[in-house]
């Protein structure tokens, strides 16, 4: 799941999956601005068939929070 978060964030961002870490967050991606968020949303949710809550949406800015909410929502088929 890790590897699928980071190549979709790399994709929002427009950055090398390489420069996604664990502790990357809205502070240390340039690239990371309202637009790039919502398209990183839009990814994630196709990527894992899932709908994230409007309520989660704004308090994903980090990759730990974006895979804390990854995780509640999704169940592997």
């Amino acid at each position: 799941m890790n590897e699928r978060i980071k190549k979709m964030m790399s994709k929002a961002f427009e950055v090398p999956v390489e420069e996604i870490s664990d502790q990357s967050n809205m502070d240390n991606l340039e690239k990371w601005d309202s637009l790039n968020h919502v398209r990183l949303i839009v990814a994630l949710e196709r990527e894992f068939d899932i709908e994230i809550p409007d309520e989660e949406v704004g308090n994903m800015v980090s990759f730990k929070l974006i895979e804390s909410v990854i995780k509640k929502c999704y169940e592997p088929s």
